[in-house]
């Protein structure tokens, strides 16, 4: 069996992990990054393609009549056209819920760094601020506990729900948003606009659809407190990203963290890139070593029990 790996580059750090994990299932040819008018050549006659990113369209389908297989080393599928995957009897199965700890961890990393400053207090101790300051403790800088502030979530999948049990083992007040209500939530659910002006964080973990898309613009920025900071580690488009620099840049919020952007590479125009107290990471939340071994291991068990006969979370 064929099997076609077309974005790698993607999965690995300095060559931490390695693809040979996929030889127990056939012969691997593995590419670091490919562009769209290479995949169909690439794919050529092999049975298994494996992705992150790479735009799998119906024309790709119909250019490699022996794929029968499309598995992708990410929780989303946008990138593939599932339903004439469907059509053509082409089995997609993704990976749900491999970053969990690695992405709740990071919100509340993005939270605490907000409210305990402790990049602006060692830059502030290098330059010799402590030194001169007459008084045995230096605190300049407002800080805050998180006990007792709101943790508004929008969105109560598996990441919404760790980073609640989080936000609540810190004292916080938790405040759910979803489409679907959970039954016995043990957390209060509300509106969206209930968990917009209520927010001290409001941390964003929802998927991008029509309904979501540019969800946060001028009219949701107002609705939210002006000392309170916005979280995206869901998905770029949901923000609207020229409307959260407006905000940001008048104080209409305190602060955003974003770990994703509409456009990824990160555009060198991005108007947030300069906008007051926004910090971006470049997509990193994900990233941890560990998350990414767990990424590995789904997707070469997807594979197994596709080959059983019994594919685990197929898509489409």
């Amino acid at each position: 069996m064929k099997i076609v790996i077309l974005d790698w580059a993607t999965m690995c750090s300095d060559g931490d992990l390695s693809p040979e994990v996929f030889g127990e299932f056939g012969d691997i040819s593995v590419y670091q990054l490919t562009e769209p008018h290479d995949v169909a050549e690439r794919i050529g006659d092999a049975e298994i393609v494996l992705c992150n990113k790479a735009v799998i369209t119906k024309e790709i389908m119909d250019s490699c009549p022996k794929l029968r297989y499309i598995g992708l080393f990410a929780t989303g599928f946008n990138n593939i056209d599932i339903e004439y995957a469907a059509k053509k009897g082409i089995t997609v199965c993704n990976a749900g819920q491999y970053s969990t700890n690695a992405v709740a961890q990071q919100v509340f990393a993005y939270i605490l760094d907000f409210c305990s400053r402790i990049r602006s207090y060692d830059t502030a101790v290098k330059n010799g601020e402590w030194e001169s300051s007459p008084c045995f403790s230096y605190f300049p800088i407002p800080t805050a506990e998180l006990n007792g502030k709101t943790l508004s979530i929008i969105g109560f999948g598996s990441i919404g729900r760790r980073a609640a049990e989080i936000g609540n083992a810190f004292g916080m007040r938790v405040l759910v948003n979803t489409r679907t209500v959970p039954e016995n939530c043990p957390y209060e659910v509300c509106d969206r606009d209930a968990a917009v002006k209520n927010a001290d964080f409001l941390t964003l973990h929802c998927p991008l659809t029509a309904d979501t898309h540019h969800m946060v613009n001028a009219d949701f920025l107002r609705k939210m407190k002006s000392s309170a900071v916005l979280i995206n580690t869901s998905r770029g488009a949901v923000v609207n990203e020229k409307d959260l620099t407006d905000a940001l840049n008048s104080g209409t919020i305190a602060g955003a963290y974003l770990d994703v952007l509409e456009k990824e590479p990160m555009s060198p125009d991005t108007p947030l890139k300069f906008a007051k107290n926004c910090v971006i990471t470049p997509h990193t939340a994900w990233a941890a070593y560990e998350t990414r071994v767990r990424l590995l291991n789904i997707v070469c068990e997807n594979i197994r029990q596709w080959l059983n006969g019994t594919p685990q979370n197929k898509v489409n």
